[in-house]
């Protein structure tokens, strides 16, 4: 066959079916994607009602962060034992996010406000620290003796 009839054969070819090179060449160059519009985030879950003793806890929380900045001033031994006090209120009642940053707010506020006003260990400052810890004493077992499992 010369090269004049095989060009002439495949031009035939081409005539009786004009759509068949066009579709054979859509199938192998794969279409454009399609233009997808970015997922947007979930909405997040609406939290939870508080429990009801949400007041007392947040409370408890601040006066852990006052007795935490009055212990260390005054250098007290168990300085240190209020921040993981702190850390395991978190861990326990903490559960979402929202939460969290609500008794860490609490502690901090707590924190900030005796900061403010005693800059050196007086006996003003061991008066409030004693008069803290036996206010947190008595809220603890309050929340323990009414609302603990």
């Amino acid at each position: 066959m010369t090269k004049r009839a095989l060009a002439g054969l495949i031009l035939a070819a081409l005539a009786a079916s004009p759509e068949a090179p066009l579709a054979q060449a859509r199938r192998q160059v794969p279409p454009p994607p399609a233009q997808q519009k970015p997922a947007e985030p979930a909405p997040p879950e609406p939290e939870a009602p508080p429990p009801p003793y949400e007041p007392q806890l947040l409370q408890l929380a601040e006066i852990i962060g006052s007795l935490s900045y009055l212990r260390t001033l005054c250098e007290a031994r168990e300085a240190n034992d209020w921040r993981e006090r702190m850390a395991a209120l978190l861990d326990s009642e903490g559960g979402t996010p929202l939460r969290r940053e609500r008794l860490a707010n609490a502690y901090n506020r707590g924190f900030r406000a005796y900061s403010a006003t005693h800059r050196t260990c007086s006996e003003g400052s061991q008066e409030a620290s004693a008069r803290l810890a036996q206010e947190g004493e008595k809220l603890a077992k309050a929340l323990a003796g009414r609302f603990g499992g």
